[in-house]
């Protein structure tokens, strides 16, 4: 007697597809968000080695934070790029043009890598692009942090509370201090008009990369509004999260401990 040969119908081929795809909708965002923890994660473990660095340089160096030439009368494009390499690939110094803040550190952080982020890299090619500061978008995938430019030859020693002073933050501007030490339109506290990162606002003239400054765990669509969080280093090599704002509880002297700036 022949064997009788079953199979699936089509119906029941349709509905386990259904049943895949429904199940797949129900993961993804899940998965998802596994992955921009997993990102958000790194960076700060990023951001806490090259806190260990900064605390180590510091030891070295009479606790005296190195010159990022955000001075009144320094050349403004100094330390005040992501490169670290010229277009010939020779590294850069760290006083040269549009050298990253972090080759000042190399001798004590020394993987390159640790000034990177994954949830930045989102950003580079954008960046690289509209030429903000244009380059290879590759050759920044290593600079995902700006320098507090304040601190910029500062005796530490003479700073109160290192837990409440920030040093370097996600942001898109390697080196945070508005080019004349006076402004705080790429700061996180708010200006007098209630409202921060005016460069980065809405009608302000880097409006284009304000995303790619809350850039973990983003939530929200707006061009101006991501309900996603950065992360910030401060003094005392300790690295915290700050929830996306528009400056509500940010103190001007996290950046302008001695309150030299008006």
């Amino acid at each position: 007697m022949a064997r009788r040969l079953t199979a699936f119908t089509l119906i029941e081929l349709l509905v386990v597809i259904a049943i895949i795809a429904i199940l797949m909708a129900i993961l993804m965002p899940a998965l998802s968000r596994v992955k921009e923890q997993a990102k958000d994660t790194a960076c700060r473990a990023n951001l806490k080695g090259i806190g260990i660095g900064v605390l180590m340089y510091l030891q070295d160096n009479d606790f005296v934070m190195p010159d990022t030439h955000s001075n009144v009368g320094d050349t403004d494009g100094r330390t005040n790029g992501h490169l670290w390499w010229d277009t010939a690939g020779r590294p850069l110094e760290a006083s040269d043009d549009m050298a990253y803040w972090g080759i000042a550190y190399l001798n004590y952080v020394k993987e390159r890598k640790l000034f990177g982020c994954a949830a930045f890299r989102n950003f580079c090619e954008m960046l690289a692009k509209d030429m903000l500061y244009g380059s290879d978008y590759k050759l920044i995938y290593v600079s995902a942090f700006s320098i507090n430019g304040w601190l910029s030859k500062e005796n530490t020693v003479r700073i109160p509370h290192h837990s409440e002073i920030i040093v370097a933050h996600d942001h898109m501007e390697p080196r945070i201090e508005n080019g004349n030490n006076t402004g705080n339109s790429d700061m996180l506290f708010p200006s007098p008009n209630g409202t921060n990162l005016t460069h980065y606002r809405e009608g302000g003239s880097r409006e284009n990369w304000y995303r790619g400054i809350f850039r973990h765990n983003i939530r929200a669509r707006g061009d101006f509004e991501t309900g996603g969080s950065l992360n910030m280093l401060w003094l005392d090599g300790h690295v915290s999260i700050l929830k996306e704002t528009t400056g509500e509880g940010v103190l001007k002297r996290w950046y302008d401990p001695l309150k030299k700036h008006p």
